[in-house]
């Protein structure tokens, strides 16, 4: 077992996947038959992560079979959920963060090859997918070294994000310093939290690990959902 922690963020609302997030949080969405976030969970495990810990806020009960069905698993109450943004979720996990390794997921990820979790990575990264032209979504801009200077949105052929984040320990301690620092002040709150990581690019030397295109599925709609499992289409 690996000395590293993960912590899925599961904490909101899904609003643009209703109908179906009425009544099941977005992460808790069935894809051919499977929950997204054990897609996640099950990755992690794969890996040998030592425990997870899941902030949870929208409908947070249902997640509670969690930690019956899998082991090493903590769920976590995030009671911001509702008025800020989701540096909250990594708020709410302050005082696991900063001792030792750490993935940061989205939770509501379709993981259909685990074994990108396999990678030996030699230090901080974002999971990145290439996408050719332009993009408005996630992405990173990089020097010639290959490291990330720009974590935001807009660009054209870049690396962008699929939702997982691989911290070194000193570099996990150092978003979450920056974090409570944020906390301590004014106009954070609608923030996410990877642009803590943006403001801190000075200090943590963050590349890209590239995956492929399939590997990690971000599904945002039932449009979306639907072109991925037909058993949706009469939604």
């Amino acid at each position: 077992m690996k000395n590293e922690i993960a912590i899925l963020i599961a904490a909101g609302k899904g609003e643009r996947m209703r109908p179906l997030t009425l009544k099941t949080p977005k992460p808790l969405v069935a894809v051919h038959g499977k929950p997204m976030i054990e897609t996640v969970i099950e990755g992690l495990l794969r890996r040998g992560v030592r425990h997870i810990y899941i902030t949870v806020g929208y409908l947070g009960e249902k997640f509670s079979y969690l930690a019956e069905k899998y082991p090493n698993i903590t769920l976590v109450e995030n009671p911001e959920y509702t008025v800020k943004n989701n540096i909250s979720s990594i708020y709410a996990a302050r005082e696991v963060m900063g001792d030792c390794d750490c993935f940061v997921c989205e939770a509501d990820l379709y993981v259909s090859d685990p074994s990108i979790f396999d990678a030996t990575l030699e230090g901080s990264c974002y999971f990145g997918k290439f996408v050719a032209g332009r993009s408005e979504d996630w992405l990173f801009d990089t020097d010639a070294r290959g490291r990330i200077t720009r974590v935001g949105k807009g660009g054209t052929d870049k690396y962008n994000m699929c939702g997982v984040c691989y911290l070194a320990a000193a570099d996990a301690k150092t978003v979450r310093d920056a974090v409570l620092a944020a906390y301590r002040g004014e106009g954070y709150e609608q923030k996410y939290w990877d642009e803590i990581v943006d403001e801190n690019l000075d200090k943590i030397a963050m590349t890209v690990h590239p995956v492929e295109p399939t590997a990690i599925l971000e599904i945002d709609t039932v449009d979306e959902l639907k072109a991925i499992d037909r058993s949706y289409e009469n939604i």
